[in-house]
């Protein structure tokens, strides 16, 4: 354990893993749509992953679900996994996702903890950053304009608002119970 740690590497590592499980359990229900993007609660396992690990191990866990998947796993909605998914219309939002649990993560641990912050943060980085890479790409592979993509993009918002509100309500329930799941950071600065 070094100075700047308050935890040891492996209980880092215990983390990381719980919340890339909870990603790739949150896949397993899913709705396929046309465009080749399937409605899936792996948004809300990101949302939750930066908003508790913070932005370095939140992208982290991330990061082993795009790695498993890269090597063949069926971790992603739908049981895909595979180099192909990185080709798809999806993969942009994959790709998102590291930086939307960076940008959660970043908002979160901005200031003191508070609902408003953490519902923030989830729309900031688990909406606005996923689609930002997410909608271009999508563009991109299948070949339709950015702007028809983009007005069709906005049939997941509500659910991702949904899912916005459910992490929000999560966090800060996690945060009251157990204040010790969050970084040194937040703990200090915890508002009472």
């Amino acid at each position: 354990m070094t100075a700047s740690s308050p935890r040891p590497l492996g209980a880092d590592i215990a983390r990381i893993a719980v919340f890339a499980a909870l990603i790739v359990v949150l896949g397993i229900v899913n709705v396929a749509l046309p465009g080749g993007v399937p409605i899936t609660g792996q948004t809300l396992g990101v949302m939750l992953a930066g908003l508790v690990l913070g932005p370095r191990l939140g992208a982290l866990a991330v990061l082993v679900v795009l790695a498993l998947a890269a090597i063949g796993l069926p971790v992603l909605a739908g049981g895909r996994g595979g180099l192909g998914v990185f080709v798809a219309p999806s993969a942009g939002y994959l790709i998102g996702w590291v930086l939307g649990a960076v940008v959660i993560g970043l908002v979160m641990r901005s200031g003191r903890f508070a609902w408003w912050r953490a519902a923030t943060a989830a729309v900031a980085g688990g909406i606005v950053s996923v689609y930002a890479l997410g909608i271009p790409v999508q563009a991109m592979v299948t070949g339709v304009p950015l702007g028809p993509t983009a007005l069709s993009s906005l049939l997941f918002v509500p659910g991702d608002l949904v899912k916005a509100a459910i992490a929000t309500v999560l966090v800060v329930g996690l945060h009251r119970a157990y204040p010790r799941a969050f970084s040194e950071r937040s703990r200090l600065v915890h508002a009472g």
